[in-house]
């Protein structure tokens, strides 16, 4: 009997020691939590106007339908000091002028320099003093491709490579893309052949396989550019479904615009209820939860986008940053893991994964997802600044 007291005295006594060193850790962690604080990414909380068109029926001929104040006001929404030689209104100019020289859409053009560029940001082989908005020549490895000596006629290599695989009629003006012979002579399957923005999946860019979905996501993105007085659409008894919920969305993208997140919600709340099964809807259903500090209801309307559209990133790095504020740092990290797995060079996410090691002690961790981060993209001044503060921290 005495035999078995001592054991189980001492089984206790190790279970205690083990706690208390459990309990130091985390305790060391949260102390170590409170002496550093990473700058986070941020959301992506830019809502879409709802898609009513078949995304592969989106053609690269045509005429723009975001108008060019919207194309400012996004670019502008998503970096506030783009890397051009010129004004965003000249930029954005330009493209408008080229576009309707080839007749090329220069909305979803402009929108695929903002997806090659990181919105202006670089940090791949290109550079900003080469005004090459969407990567032609670059075929990794440093190589950085293409110079043009001003942005306009960077706009017009974009323009006239996005010709060369939709038409076979030459250009309007003299062509200066320097890849344009090598499609004609090299790529005859492709030379004229390209009609629609998702036709250009793993052709202008390798893999790609989202590609020009991509790129209309982002067009949605800036035609939800609402703010100010805008005449609301009235709705119809006769009107069906879709419509409705389009109206809907529309009041709620002037709402959202306007700061009023209370109402937008509502709205985009009622469109939800028309079109549960609707990515879009519940996207913006989303943001607007979040600007409204309703964070669980948040996750759970992304739960639901997320189980229709299953490799959206964007999704999994939103629904991260939700659980990373509610402390759920291991249901964030698999989050942004995800993300990451659709898209490798998501630095943001790398960013937000740091964070959510740092909240749990593991600083040798954070600072190697800072690293991975700041060779994926060398100019991101947010983890620029993370790496640097960290590596400045873990010296002392």
């Amino acid at each position: 009997m005495k035999n078995f007291l001592t054991m189980a005295l001492t089984i206790l006594f190790l279970f205690a020691a083990i706690g208390c060193k459990d309990v130091e850790a985390v305790n060391n962690a949260r102390n170590h939590s409170r002496q550093i604080e990473l700058k986070d990414a941020g959301p992506k909380d830019i809502p879409k106007i709802l898609m009513r068109e078949d995304p592969n029926d989106i053609t690269i001929f045509g005429e723009p339908v975001a108008t060019q104040e919207q194309m400012i006001e996004f670019i502008k929404l998503r970096n506030p000091n783009p890397k051009i030689n010129c004004s965003v209104e000249d930029l954005v100019r330009y493209y408008y002028e080229e576009g309707a020289a080839e007749g090329i859409r220069a909305d979803i053009a402009l929108c695929q320099a903002i997806k090659e560029t990181g919105t202006w940001n670089y940090g791949g082989d290109v550079t900003p003093d080469q005004n090459n908005f969407c990567g032609l020549g670059t075929t990794g490895g440093g190589v950085k491709g293409g110079y043009f000596a001003t942005p306009q006629l960077g706009a017009r290599a974009h323009i006239q490579h996005l010709l060369v695989y939709t038409s076979t009629r030459p250009t309007k003006f003299e062509n200066i893309d320097p890849r344009y012979d090598h499609i004609i002579n090299n790529r005859r399957d492709v030379y004229g052949q390209i009609h629609t923005w998702t036709g250009l999946n793993g052709v202008w860019a390798s893999p790609g396989h989202n590609y020009g979905q991509d790129i209309l996501a982002l067009w949605q993105q800036a035609q939800a550019m609402y703010s100010g007085d805008v005449k609301v659409p009235v709705t119809r008894e006769s009107d069906t479904p879709e419509d409705k919920a389009a109206n809907l969305i529309l009041t709620g993208l002037i709402h959202y615009g306007n700061k009023d997140f209370v109402r937008a919600e509502k709205d985009f709340k009622a469109a939800a209820e028309i079109l549960p099964e609707n990515t879009d809807v519940l996207w913006d259903l989303a943001l607007a939860q979040e600007k409204n500090n309703k964070l669980e209801a948040a996750i759970k309307t992304y739960d639901q986008l997320l189980k229709f559209k299953p490799n959206f990133e964007t999704g999994y790095y939103n629904r991260g940053r939700l659980k990373l504020m509610l402390n759920d740092f291991d249901g964030a990290i698999k989050d942004f893991n995800r993300a990451l797995q659709i898209e490798t060079r998501f630095v943001d996410a790398y960013n937000e994964i740091a964070i959510a090691h740092i909240k749990q002690g593991l600083y040798d961790n954070a600072l190697e997802d800072l690293e991975t981060a700041a060779k994926v993209n060398t100019t991101n001044e947010v983890v620029k600044a993370n790496l640097a503060r960290l590596k400045a921290y873990m010296r002392k």
